[in-house]
This record gives structure tokens, C-alpha cells and sequence, in this order.
């Protein structure tokens, strides 16, 4: 069986539960402390080099970690990855967008969360907000031509700019003002299997610490 190797209040972890909710394939979960140091640990850091998470565990104990690459994997040979070379390539070009661009709304919804806005510089925390608006304007902008980022379907290039951008007002973001993107964000929600809960950081009395 699969086994994710997961933090439950981390939405690129959730991106990968997202998409295996959706193929409705079985997974166990072993969740990290990555706050508490478990993934620096010599164990944890030969499953994923970085430490972070998620990581995915394959049968046959292969491994993969960074989320994109793991939704690349599982939605091979499914209608989550079109079979169109040119539309392959606009998934992962989105994807790369995810990972440029839609980070700084990651990091500055971390910081609001677990209390950690006011231990860093204002002048950082002005540019992680510049970065986040600047990301929704281009996703509203594009979202306004068509459904989906990548074209008239659903894919794993949705999911993976869903996980953080549906999230932005928990980062103090303004996204009721993006009307193409909150449409998108009711479209998403829409589609079979789709995964509803999330996790608060609360749930992890760690999470106010700073990552090993």
C-alpha cells in the first residue's frame, strides 16, 4: 500500500491526499513532527532529503517527495494529466507558477497562523505580501479566459494552486477580490471527490516554533 509521510496542517501534503481522494486510491499515513525535529532526523531525511513534507512511499519502497512531483506520478493515466503533449506542458507549467509564485501566500499564511508575522522584518514580510497579491492578479487575470488554468478541464494544476490559494485571506489577503479566482476556487470544490477539510496549525502545539 501507499504510504504518505504527511503533516496534516500542510496544504502541499494536502494537494496529494486532494488527489488521492479524487482517484480513490488506499494510503496509510505517517505523520512527521516536523516541528519537532522528526524530519531531520537520519530516518526521516532518507525518505525525503530536504526534511520536509510530503513524501510518498510507493509498494515496491521506491520514494518520491515534493508534492508536484508526486501529483505528476499519480495522475498518469488518468484525466487529472491530459495525454496532450502541448496541454501536459501547460500543467506543469502552472505548477512551476505554483511553486515561483503562489510560495509567498504560502509562507505569509505560516507566519499569520503560528504567530511568527511580528519576528520578522517588516520590509520581508511587505515583500512576501507584494509577491502574494502580484499571484492572484495573474491567476484572476487568467482564470477570467477559461474554467480552468490549463484549459477547459479539471487537472493536477488546479489542485496544486488550489491547496494555498484557497486559503489567502487566512494570510490577511484580500481574495474576495479577485472575482475570477474565488469562481474558480467554487469550481474546484465542485468536482467529484473533492476533499473538504483541512487542518488548522492549532492542532499541533509545536507549530509556533521555528523548523529545525
Amino acid at each position: 500500500m501507499l504510504i504518505l509521510h504527511d503533516y496534516l496542517p500542510s496544504q502541499n501534503a494536502y494537494k496529494v491526499r486532494l488527489l488521492l481522494n479524487h482517484l480513490d486510491l488506499p494510503y496509510q499515513s505517517h505523520i512527521v513532527s516536523i516541528f519537532e525535529g522528526e524530519g531531520q532526523h537520519p530516518d526521516y531525511l532518507a525518505i525525503n532529503p530536504s526534511g520536509a513534507v510530503p513524501a510518498l512511499q510507493l509498494e515496491d519502497g521506491r520514494v518520491l517527495a515534493e508534492s508536484n512531483a508526486i501529483l505528476t506520478y499519480l495522475a498518469h493515466g488518468t484525466r487529472y494529466l491530459p495525454a496532450d503533449r502541448f496541454t501536459q506542458a501547460k500543467v506543469q507549467q502552472w505548477m512551476s507558477f505554483e511553486q515561483d509564485y503562489v510560495g509567498s501566500i504560502a509562507t505569509l499564511r505560516h507566519w499569520t497562523l503560528t504567530g511568527k508575522l511580528a519576528r520578522r522584518p517588516a520590509a520581508l514580510v511587505a515583500m512576501r505580501r507584494a509577491g502574494s497579491i502580484k499571484a492572484l492578479q495573474i491567476l484572476d487575470r487568467e482564470l477570467a479566459a477559461r474554467p480552468f488554468i490549463a484549459g477547459s478541464d479539471y487537472t493536477i494544476a488546479d489542485m496544486s494552486l488550489f491547496a494555498y490559494t484557497h486559503r489567502a485571506d487566512e494570510a490577511d489577503l484580500p481574495l474576495r477580490e479577485f472575482p475570477h479566482v474565488t469562481a474558480w476556487i467554487a469550481r474546484v470544490r465542485q468536482q467529484p471527490g473533492f476533499l473538504a477539510h483541512c487542518h488548522p496549525y492549532s492542532i499541533d502545539p509545536h507549530s509556533g516554533g521555528e523548523l529545525p
